[in-house]
């Protein structure tokens, strides 16, 4: 299906469900674009859980996010119960600004729903010349080494620069040692998964994703060291903004739900501020003394080889994609 005609689809349904046109517009588009990209599990994937989550009243989706700005280099939103992709689209035109006159700026996003991958937040920046960070927590479904109790979101990261005469350098991972759409997807289609992946109800070792969906948690990658940046990804995306912790997320009283509703930090800033140091030159020479050391694949190279195939052959869809999609009109 071509890319706009997905993007159009989205819209109606997300427009179906009472969402206001401009968010149910920038829904639509970072979902059609994570589908188009390859990044299946937050793709058209995610539909019903929108759907669900709107129809359970969780949050406040009509929400329009508040600017909070004192003219420095952080600038805070409250998104009011709303989604993050709206209040960064709001606040992208002043962020844009302040990172010109300063050459840095924060955005600290609170009392968000992100239901998406990271990169699409990002890779306009590096796209601008721009290096841009960001980092978000979700609900606690990642227990610490050596524990039984869900603390942390998988609590993604994403990084995004500009490199001279190829796409941006961008990479977006979880600080878990797998998506939790991925176990979602590896349960529908019955995977096992990697070892060192989940552990079950009882805290043991489980590569059954279905164990750790129902009553289990995921693992940090890396043991202690992705905990560690599972951590710091909690005190930046809640302590610093605001928002809630994973484990705060509760959404029992609205069955249904299924976007946390957490916060968001991001920070821009322009590598080329104060001289011409030759960034975007010295990031294509790195990244091709990688590929000469034995890397074959650098992060975003499959992104980028998938947006151009659908760009030829349209986004790709299974049959069963499009009838969950149809029933939704």
């Amino acid at each position: 299906m071509p890319f706009a005609e997905l993007v159009a689809l989205l819209t109606r349904i997300f427009l179906g469900q009472g969402l206001p046109e401009r968010t149910a517009q920038v829904l639509a588009t970072n979902c059609a674009t994570c589908q188009r990209d390859g990044g299946f599990s937050h793709g058209v994937f995610r539909i019903p859980a929108y759907v669900s989550t709107l129809q359970s009243g969780w949050g406040n989706p009509q929400a329009l996010p508040v600017i909070e700005d004192d003219g420095g280099t952080l600038i805070r939103v409250d998104a009011q119960g709303g989604f993050a992709q709206v209040a960064l689209d709001e606040a992208r035109p002043l962020l844009r600004a302040r990172v010109e006159a300063q050459g840095v700026a924060v955005l600290a996003i609170r009392n968000s729903q992100h239901f998406s991958a990271l990169w699409p937040d990002v890779e306009p920046f590096a796209e601008e010349g721009l290096v841009a960070l960001s980092v978000v927590n979700s609900m606690a479904v990642v227990v610490p080494p050596g524990g039984k109790t869900p603390v942390f979101g998988t609590n993604p990261m994403a990084f995004a620069c500009p490199r001279a005469g190829q796409a941006p350098y961008v990479w977006d991972q979880a600080s878990s040692a797998l998506a939790h759409g991925d176990v979602q997807i590896a349960a529908r289609e019955g995977h096992r998964l990697a070892p060192g992946t989940g552990v079950d109800a009882e805290g043991r070792p489980t590569d059954d994703p279905g164990a750790i969906l129902n009553g289990g948690a995921l693992l940090p990658f890396g043991g202690h060291k992705g905990a560690s940046i599972a951590m710091t990804i909690e005190i930046l995306s809640a302590a610093f903004t605001g928002g809630a912790f994973s484990t705060e997320v509760d959404w029992s009283q609205h069955p249904g739900a299924k976007i946390p509703l957490t916060g968001q930090f991001l920070l821009v800033a322009d590598p080329d501020r104060g001289g011409d140091l030759g960034f975007a030159q010295r990031v294509a020479a790195l990244s091709d003394t990688v590929r000469d050391a034995g890397q074959d694949r650098l992060p975003g190279d499959r992104r980028q080889r998938l947006r151009a195939e659908s760009a030829a052959k349209g986004v790709p869809l299974s049959q069963a994609d499009l009838d969950m999609l149809n029933g939704y009109l």
